[in-house]
């Protein structure tokens, strides 16, 4: 059997793993390494990887339930497609610097965990580059496990214990006021859920954030906002942030449940596409003690 190598991707989280193919975890039989991997490290990256749909599509399933926010739109038998970030429309042009989806784009640029608006949440990210910027279009990690772990006493104390409440138009507003009211991002009703996240594979705590939530429990709505905004703050400092610059083939998989992320802009007139599928949580991953009541 082929050792795994990990190398770190930084001294407080994220491993670099080599010595077995993406594709190859699940069909070996060898996934429940990876997904220790996973729940020890946060953060995994595979560089330059065959790693088609199929492969892509395979792996999520072994994570668990994809999530398919586009279930209610399609059409009977019209089968789940792949979704991308990618400022290439349908037709194959580039999206203008103006618009709704450029707007759209831009709120990637904001720190966030993936789904905190929907219930369930989204356990990862399995993201895989596909077309690539000569410049720009990284996309970087936050543990805010690591980052909980060192937070001084005093700011701990204001949010442990505490319920936040997100909500996905909440992070488009912040972009753009015209953009939060399209229908799309109210298709979900607000979330509440804990502040901390507990990994019941192995007890780690880890502060769950995004740039969708708006309201913490105990504080008026401006008290909420600029906790909340003081908290990202601490939680992306260099020291709990990796960075990652992306060739054809990567893929980065990630814990949302301790991991916030952002894309960065990028120039405009380049193509850059990545796949990404995101995997709910369950039972196991500690869905029922996260929720709160609403």
């Amino acid at each position: 059997m082929t050792e795994l190598k990990t190398t770190p991707l930084t001294p407080n989280f994220g491993v670099e793993v080599s010595g077995l193919a993406l594709a190859d975890f699940v069909p070996s039989g060898r996934f429940e390494e990876l997904r220790a991997l996973f729940d020890e490290h946060s953060a995994l990256l595979f560089r330059r990887q065959d790693f088609d749909d199929a492969a892509h599509l395979e792996l999520a399933r072994a994570f668990g339930p994809i999530e398919d926010r586009k279930a209610d739109e399609r059409e009977e038998g019209e089968e789940f497609v792949i979704p991308q970030v990618t400022n290439v429309t349908a037709d194959s042009s580039l999206a203008g610097d103006i618009g709704m989806h450029q707007l759209h784009l831009e709120s990637n640029f904001l720190w966030h965990s993936d789904s905190t608006f929907i219930m369930p949440p989204a356990l990862t990210n399995i993201l895989t580059a596909r077309v690539v910027t000569t410049e720009g279009g990284a996309t970087e990690l936050a543990s805010t496990r690591a980052a909980w772990a060192a937070m001084p006493s005093d700011l701990r104390e204001r949010i442990e214990g505490r319920g936040i409440w997100h909500h996905y138009s909440v992070s488009r507003a912040k972009i753009s006021p015209e953009l939060a009211k399209h229908p799309m991002f109210h298709k979900w009703p607000a979330t509440h859920l804990k502040s901390v996240w507990i990994n019941p594979a192995n007890g780690r705590e880890a502060l769950y954030l995004a740039s969708h939530a708006y309201k913490v429990d105990g504080f008026d709505d401006a008290q909420s906002v600029a906790l909340l905004d003081e908290l990202i703050e601490y939680c992306t400092q260099p020291e709990f942030v990796y960075s990652h610059t992306w060739d054809v083939g990567d893929v980065l998989v990630w814990d949302q449940r301790a991991v916030m992320h952002r894309g960065t802009p990028w120039p405009q007139e380049q193509p850059r596409t990545l796949s990404s599928i995101c995997v709910s949580v369950t039972e196991s991953d500690g869905l029922n003690d996260i929720q709160l009541p609403t």
